[in-house]
């Protein structure tokens, strides 16, 4: 049980901290971001809003109250990540080399896997919602 909790606070830290790492490319418009989220078209306020959205997610993972609910939503969000990569943008974009996308699928691994482990947590928060 033990080592249960220490692996689902260890997939939270490594979602949240990639969360606040990638702010730095929204929040300072990066010209990664913003060719990312041009080619999008929503750049600035897609950007912008994304950014603000990403920040109260990984807050919500470190908070022990909404850590599934955050969960839930980073997931949500890095589907469409992946998904906005693969169907618009290609795995490299502009000068990243694929590193943006592959801090995509580590916190889509991690968040997954998080959710699979703790599935009775999951239902609890939609039962709740009610």
């Amino acid at each position: 049980m033990q080592s249960k909790k220490l692996v689902t606070s260890a997939l939270r830290i490594i979602v949240a901290v990639i969360l606040l790492q990638t702010l730095y490319f929204k929040f300072t418009a990066h010209p990664d971001s913003v060719h990312i989220f041009s080619a999008l078209g929503v750049e600035p306020w897609g950007r912008i809003t994304l950014g603000i959205i990403e920040l109260i997610v990984a807050v919500m993972i470190l908070l022990p109250k909404t850590k599934t609910l955050g969960m839930l939503c980073s997931l949500i969000i890095i589907l469409g990540a992946v998904a906005s990569h693969l169907l618009v943008l290609g795995i490299n974009v502009s000068s990243d080399n694929g590193k943006l996308f592959a801090l995509a699928l580590v916190v889509l691994f991690c968040s997954s896997i998080y959710l699979i482990w703790c599935k009775n947590e999951v239902i609890s928060v939609f039962r709740s919602a009610k």
